[in-house]
């Protein structure tokens, strides 16, 4: 069984989809740290998130560098964002997301282009989202949950220009898959937002 969950930054789908994997007893790929590992890679190797070259080489990154907590700061996900838009990364990544999703048994990926690019006939799709404000509070909470400094205005804009670039990308958009389920979290509870999405994907697959 092939769960693919999608959505924007901080619309809950990591955590809905960690929650459906420990459910289904799943393994789970958050295919987000990909493209965060490039973008950070990129950095490390003083070259251009904007430059399909430069993007292109960080892809190279060791194995170890998906454990490192710098990947879940805002920055990197600015960065991960910029390399994304690069048919040349996409493809660069294609094929570990495809390995995992088609492992036996099957497996749980989120990301933004899961229903419609790397797992097109997964058996259950989500597509997980939530109001610019809802996502704003979200991070700053976490933020400040780990000690950093939260600056409101600097981070709604950033899910803005992300949303943005993520939106408008030639290669692999952020859009919902036809045959997604859509799932707002802006006014749910973490409890809440995980029973609907197993609700959901109980109900798409008794359907089949």
């Amino acid at each position: 069984m092939i769960i693919a969950v999608d959505g924007p930054s901080a619309s809950g789908k990591g955590t809905i989809a960690k929650a459906l994997a420990k459910h289904f007893g799943l393994p789970h790929l958050d295919t987000g740290l990909l493209y965060r590992a490039v973008g950070h890679n990129v950095a490390l190797m003083g070259g251009n998130p904007d430059d399909p070259k430069d993007a292109l080489a960080a892809c190279a990154f060791p194995d170890a560098m998906l454990d490192d907590p710098v990947l879940r700061d805002e920055r990197t996900g600015g960065l991960a964002s910029r390399v994304s838009v690069h048919p040349e990364v996409r493809a660069a990544l294609f094929k570990r997301q495809q390995d995992f999703a088609q492992q036996p048994g099957g497996a749980i990926l989120d990301g933004r282009d899961i229903g419609t690019v790397i797992a097109p006939d997964a058996d259950a799709k989500l597509f997980v989202t939530a109001s610019v404000d809802a996502r704003t509070n979200r991070r700053v909470a976490e933020m400040e949950r780990s000690g950093e400094q939260a600056d409101r205005d600097e981070i709604r804009a950033n899910i803005q220009r992300r949303d943005a670039r993520d939106k408008s990308r030639a290669t692999a958009p952020l859009i919902a898959a036809d045959d997604a389920h859509l799932l707002d979290t802006s006014d749910m509870t973490i409890d809440l937002a995980v029973r609907e999405a197993i609700a959901a994907v109980n109900s798409r697959i008794e359907g089949r």
